[in-house]
């Protein structure tokens, strides 16, 4: 009985094995393709049921149940998807919805045409006559647009402080080059030029050291003769340096604050170290806020500077230490007016009232700050929007030369298609209608000779007014350096000695150099001793560089915003300029793709290599007799 039992129980065992293996060669057969003997085997007529299925008619059982269906196999290589596509333009009740500023979808379109006249502007005399010495006698269209808002024709509206009726905040996107800087430059002069007591009142926030230096220039030039006190803070000196600087008085905490400057142009970084660490530093006083390149500076989280800034423009909630008087036991009431309107109503004191204290017909008082965004792409972020904080936010924005070009009744219908939501809020974005814009497809190993073919062939050379080439990395722009040297010396050298053999000079300008190195070769290239600025990504924003007639991305942009501030550093201020993208053959469809969904690929010309095919081959021998000698140099 013990034998029977035991072995009823490995004959189970084996069943029940023999059912798992066919239970895992079926799963198996089902998640993968069949073969091709196995297409065979499935395409010929099951004998055996067939057979079963007429022994049954014969004995006149009931008829064989349906055959089941095999379960189909699935296939070998995931199925191919559609590309991505831009969805459609949200509606207005859909940004609504999703928390976006009503006025950003109803924002101002200024036509890049209009320009004003200086003289018809409504500035002091004092500037005007200023602006004609620096050789600018027209206002561009977004000085045009933005000086009535910023420059109101009622006194009141232009004083330091406005407690009861703040000033509305402003948002610009315009093109590259469009003038955006001084948009802002006259406003701030011509208001702060009323000022008696030295305060901190303008506070411009840039992305780099080197657009600091530029701005200051700027504010310089547009402010001279009026008094006003501009200092930098960027790390390029020492913090002790810069404090000194700044601030009038650091012996002994005031609630006004102290400050030796009017306007102050900085880098986030260093503005947060000054806040945090830099007795009777103030943001108080402010009458202005200007954030420059704002896409970039929104997208640095670091340090959380904006929340910093913005809460350092507003009286606390409720008294702090930092405005705390030094000794509560004190009978002494510090002087009211060294306070800002907002935070001197915090602590109870009103410059307005004879005894100094705030009485009970006193009305809350509101921040003057006014803060101005500028940038060539503005987000649409509802979140980074909301962080700013806007009052009663003014949007403009600088059409392109599509949007502009179109007929009154093709914006009407586009109007009407898009429900009132501009380009800007589609994070699209415009350029200068001086700009020609081109590309040129070539492979990996041919794109040094296409450089150099536009260099000879096409006119991006020493005889032009400058070119600017950018490169992905440092490392990149060092190689691309060398590689046109080796280039230009074995060109000159297979010159005739009578010709002139006129290299074509270059420089490397990259984040690898320190900054004195930086200034003094960009120095040099704005004085035409080199023809060819090859710089990575570093100096693509907001560096204004006039003559440049060129520039050429030797490394494709990886995005469209990137492309714009690219392209944008030529056609500046109406001047005429090209911008050429050398595109590797893997890279095409995407670079077109890309330029296709920000409706601007009708506009970049497709330059073919075989319209000058003679002029191509000519340079071919000192395209390889260069690389020959960058792999010597790379290889030691």
């Amino acid at each position: 009985m013990e034998r029977k039992k035991r072995r009823k129980e490995r004959k189970e065992k084996k069943d029940g094995e023999r059912k798992d293996k066919a239970g895992r060669e079926r799963k198996r057969r089902r998640l993968s393709p069949p073969s091709e003997h196995e297409e065979e085997e499935k395409d010929k007529p099951d004998e055996d049921q067939d057979q079963v299925a007429e022994a049954d008619a014969d004995r006149g059982d009931k008829p064989a149940p349906p055959k089941r269906q095999p379960t189909p196999d699935l296939p070998g290589a995931l199925p191919s998807f559609p590309l991505p596509r831009r969805p459609d333009a949200p509606s207005k009740l859909d940004l609504a919805l999703q928390g976006l500023d009503s006025a950003l979808a109803n924002a101002e379109v200024v036509d890049p045409a209009v320009t004003r006249s200086v003289d018809d502007a409504s500035l002091s005399e004092k500037m005007r006559r200023r602006l004609k010495e620096l050789g600018i006698g027209e206002l561009f269209a977004v000085q045009t647009a933005l000086l009535p808002f910023l420059l109101p024709s009622s006194p009141a509206q232009r004083a330091l402080y406005m407690p009861y009726d703040p000033p509305r905040d402003a948002c610009v996107s315009a093109p590259t080059g469009s003038g955006k800087t001084l948009a802002y430059v006259i406003p701030i002069v011509e208001v702060l030029a009323s000022r008696i007591v030295t305060r901190l009142r303008a506070l411009v926030v840039l992305p780099t050291r080197d657009l600091v230096a530029q701005v200051r220039e700027t504010f310089e030039a547009v402010g001279k003769g009026r008094g006003l006190k501009i200092a930098t803070a960027t790390g390029q000196h020492s913090f002790a340096h810069e404090q000194t600087q700044l601030m009038a008085d650091r012996s002994k905490p005031l609630l006004g604050g102290s400050s030796k400057v009017d306007v102050l142009i900085c880098t986030p970084g260093r503005l947060i170290d000054h806040l945090e660490g830099t007795p009777n530093f103030t943001l108080q006083h402010l009458r202005f806020l200007v954030i420059d390149e704002a896409d970039r500076l929104l997208a640095q989280l670091f340090q959380d500077w904006l929340a910093k800034v913005l809460a350092a423009t507003r009286p606390p909630s409720s008294l702090s230490s930092a405005f705390a008087l030094s000794s509560p036991s004190s009978s002494v009431v510090p002087h009211a007016d060294a306070l800002a309107p907002a935070f001197a109503s915090l602590l109870g004191l009103s410059p307005s009232s004879p005894s100094g204290l705030l009485t009970e017909f006193d009305e809350p008082k509101a921040s003057s700050c006014q803060k101005l965004l500028f940038s060539a792409t503005l987000t649409r972020d509802p979140g980074k929007l909301a962080a700013l904080a806007l009052r009663e936010p003014r949007y403009f924005v600088v059409a392109g030369e599509r949007k502009r070009a179109q007929g009154a009744e093709e914006r009407e219908e586009e109007a009407g298609k898009m429900d009132g939501v501009v380009d800007f809020v589609m994070e699209k974005f415009s350029v200068p209608e001086t700009l020609e814009e081109h590309y040129l497809v070539t492979s990996a190993a041919q794109k040094p000779l296409a450089l150099m073919y536009l260099v000879h062939a096409r006119g991006v050379g020493a005889d032009s007014g400058g070119v600017l080439v950018f490169a992905k990395s440092a490392e990149a722009v060092a190689r691309l350096v060398k590689f046109v040297e080796f280039f230009e010396e074995a060109r000159v050298d297979a010159l005739p000695a009578d010709t002139g053999r006129r290299r074509v000079s270059v420089k490397a300008y990259s984040s690898d150099l320190a900054p004195g190195e930086r200034r003094a070769i960009l120095e040099g290239f704005k004085a035409r001793k080199i023809d060819m600025l090859v710089c990575s990504d570093l100096v693509a924003r907001g560096m204004d560089i006039s003559h440049v007639e060129h520039v050429v991305s030797y490394d494709a942009p990886v995005d469209v915003r990137k492309y714009v501030h690219r392209v944008g550093r030529t056609a500046r201020a109406g001047r005429k300029g090209c911008a050429w993208s050398l595109v590797e053959e893997q890279e095409a469809r995407w670079f077109k793709e890309m330029l296709r969904e920000a409706d601007h690929l009708a506009r970049v010309k497709h330059v073919r290599v075989r319209d000058e095919e003679k002029k191509w081959k000519e340079l071919v021998p000192f395209n390889e007799a260069a690389l020959k000698r960058l792999k010597e140099t790379y290889s030691r």
